[in-house]
């Protein structure tokens, strides 16, 4: 099967960007440098295309209620404009996928969903549709999707792209009416640094590219840097830190789980999780030396394996090699002495926090 193109294909390729698959589609993994486009990102303002994503939107008069039914945080009764993060999960508490829930009024919602996951995403939640009266729409088509992220970001949305959002706080979001459509805005990323993340029709995501690249004020950034930086500051990628078998628990990110609120899919087995204890935790390593540990390493303890990387870099914005991995809970403890085995060599190391660099969000 071929893989998909985002409305930007044509515009990666132009600047000359390295192409490779990701989630079903062809996506430009670096332009200049990872490093480079990482630093622009952490000091000044990049731009990233994630018209990739998935978009679904959920409305009618059960939307509040069904939302709340398959996701695990806790939407209730919230205002508008507001934006969570949380998982779907299994009855068995495995992740179906990590996403954002924006309200964007009395009933409702627009999720944003991961690229690889959005067929099985959409058969799931709709899967789960009985004895709700709600309107499923599976918008992804639809929607293009870019990502402005950096210190400087504020000010390039409204004077490059005359965007005004600095009202905006984080995780909250707003439609703008411009050019005769109904845009979404929204202060969020996955970078670390404060940013925002526009939703509009193809060609509206094609104007805003070329202004922003024209303008000289934004580098464009692939999806290398997007995985340096989310990493760096502890924030999973599915696949990686999540999975059907790794469940929010496991992966320490039960604050995203509200499990005092009513029913929801795969709450008893959190419940339970939370209660007895999970068998193998996600937790960060950082390593003596260079070494680079890479996704899928052994992790050993006095010489027994006790897990396996999930992701792993020589951090861009420290210089240390660290990385994360899912191990036997036993092994979790901060301040436990691992080792990572790197080919036919291990190598000493220390469990850390997941953050291995401090985020920069604007409250």
């Amino acid at each position: 099967m071929e893989n998909k193109r985002t409305c930007l294909y044509d515009k990666h390729v132009a600047l000359g960007a390295l192409i490779s698959p990701f989630g079903g589609y062809d996506m430009p993994i670096q332009y200049s440098s990872i490093i480079d486009e990482h630093q622009a990102v952490r000091n000044h303002c990049g731009v990233f295309d994630v018209s990739h994503m998935g978009e679904v939107r959920i409305t009618g008069p059960d939307a509040e209620r069904y939302v709340n039914h398959i996701f695990t945080n806790d939407i209730t009764g919230a205002a508008d404009g507001k934006i969570f993060y949380g998982m779907m999960c299994y009855e068995n508490g495995g992740t179906v996928d990590d996403l954002l829930v924006y309200r964007m009024g009395e009933n409702d919602f627009f999720l944003v969903i991961n690229a690889a996951n959005i067929d099985k995403d959409v058969e799931w939640m709709r899967g789960h549709l009985e004895g709700f009266d709600v309107k499923f729409d599976h918008c992804s088509d639809y929607y293009g999707q870019i990502a402005v992220q950096g210190p400087e970001s504020e000010a390039v949305m409204e004077e490059v792209l005359q965007l005004k959002c600095s009202e905006l706080t984080f995780y909250t979001t707003k439609t703008i009416e411009v050019d005769g459509e109904t845009i979404i805005v929204s202060r969020t990323g996955y970078t670390g640094e404060d940013g925002f993340e526009i939703y509009g029709s193809h060609d509206f995501i094609r104007r805003q590219w070329d202004k922003l690249i024209d303008s000289g004020r934004c580098k464009p950034c692939g999806l290398g840097c997007r995985d340096t930086l989310r990493f760096e500051v502890g924030l999973p990628l599915y696949g990686d830190e999540l999975s059907a078998e790794i469940s929010p628990v496991m992966a320490g990110l039960s604050m995203f789980c509200k499990l005092d609120k009513p029913e929801f899919i795969g709450k008893d087995a959190l419940v339970q999780q939370k209660t007895e204890g999970v068998a193998r935790r996600v937790i960060g390593i950082e390593l003596e030396g260079k070494a680079i540990p890479r996704h899928g390493y052994p992790v050993l303890q006095d010489g027994k394996q006790v897990g396996e990387v999930t992701t792993g870099y020589n951090s861009i914005s420290t210089g240390k090699s660290v990385c994360m991995a899912l191990v036997d809970t036993a092994a979790s403890k901060l301040g436990t002495p691992l080792e990572v085995q790197i080919r036919k060599k291990t190598f000493p190391g220390v469990v850390v926090k997941k953050k291995f660099y401090d985020k920069h969000y604007k409250k």
